[in-house]
């Protein structure tokens, strides 16, 4: 029986009882799909900090170089923001993402049809989507040098090089290859030069993927069409700080920012979450959405372990999950059958999981 190693990062705030519920899932659809997992937890975030002094300790680093996954819950809250900023969780989450060289992050946003109304938007507007975000993960202006303050200065810097553009791309066009064939490359090449060197780059590397046709959009006009015409999209291209708002944006046209899974991926080690925080606020009262973490371990089984009979099992479960009515408190007010706890939703779906087959 195959066996893989898991490298869990429970987290703050609602992180571990969403992981919980993940694991939960993922022990379900192994026992059906005839494989085994080995869970090992680690640390980071505020709690790391808590312990150790330091929001990602070498020991979280080491075993996830040891795993052949990480499955990761959120980190943060404001307990922790008055911290100086390389000892706050955040932080500690950048180094991890740097130190794994996971550089594209990838954000599905869906909706399903069973949650059509909960939208803000109107149902006409966001039935049928199904679009990726591709956002270049550890480059841009987040990690680019020099940055600082000096008195009541401060500056941060946006940098890409050649090569960082090329890997992003090419992923970007690989998954598209599998989609609908449609890249949309996100910039500001009208304003910034590392804008224009980034569309020369995706324009070259577009050269290799004939079949996939490509299209280039201003970042202000692209946060305009997600709300406009989300349809139009298929796969979104862009970099770190651009990534990171417009990915947030598509994820409410769910409904729900607790439905949206996400994977970080480059190297050998890929990282897989939840897109949403760590919700401290709610923290502990069983009210927490797991629904976006379950996703999440389903993108592991995908793409990281090659699981896909077991990915579309969950995939499968979740929607039969939603469509039987169950709800958790955040989408309640749509067709609810019964509202259900944490806890309660990823029993569901773990047991629908371990009889669906799409």
């Amino acid at each position: 029986m195959k066996k893989y190693s898991i490298a869990l990062i429970k987290g703050d705030g609602i992180g571990p009882e969403i992981i919980d519920e993940a694991v939960k899932v993922l022990d379900a659809v192994a026992a059906s799909e005839a494989f085994d997992f080995s869970y090992e937890e680690f640390l980071m975030g505020g709690c790391a900090y808590d312990l150790t002094g330091d929001p990602l300790p070498q020991e979280t680093i080491d075993g996830a170089f040891r795993s052949d996954a990480v499955l990761f819950g959120a980190i943060g809250g404001q307990k922790w923001d008055n911290l100086p900023r390389e000892k706050r969780p955040e932080s500690g989450l950048l180094r991890f993402r740097k130190e794994l060289g996971v550089f594209a992050n990838l954000r599905p946003a869906v909706v399903y049809d069973e949650l059509v109304n909960a939208s803000s938007l109107k149902p006409s507007v966001v039935q049928g989507v199904d679009l990726m975000v591709v956002r270049e993960l550890i480059g841009g202006i987040y990690f680019g040098e020099p940055k600082g303050r000096e008195g009541d200065r401060a500056f941060n810097t946006m940098v890409y090089a050649r090569y960082e553009i090329e890997r992003i791309a090419h992923v970007a066009f690989k998954i598209a290859m599998e989609r609908d064939k449609r890249v949309c490359s996100v910039d500001k090449a009208n304003v910034l030069d590392v804008s224009q060197l980034w569309r020369e780059v995706v324009e070259e590397v577009a050269k290799e993927y004939p079949e996939v046709s490509l299209s280039h959009m201003y970042v202000d006009n692209a946060a305009m069409q997600l709300i406009r015409d989300p349809r139009q999209f298929d796969v979104i291209l862009t970099g770190n700080i651009f990534g990171d708002i417009l990915s947030d944006e598509a994820s409410m046209l769910s409904g729900s920012i607790g439905l949206l899974p996400s994977a970080s991926v480059g190297n050998k080690i890929g990282v897989y979450e939840p897109i949403h925080g760590s919700a401290p606020d709610i923290a502990g009262q069983g009210i927490a959405n797991p629904i976006a973490t379950i996703s999440s371990a389903s993108m592991m089984l995908r793409y990281a372990l090659g699981e896909t009979k077991a990915a579309d099992r969950i995939d499968a479960a979740i929607k039969k999950a939603l469509s039987e009515g169950y709800r958790t408190k955040d989408i309640a007010d749509f067709d609810a059958k019964e509202i259900c706890s944490t806890n309660e939703m990823g029993s569901i779906i773990a047991n629908y999981a371990a009889k669906c087959k799409r």
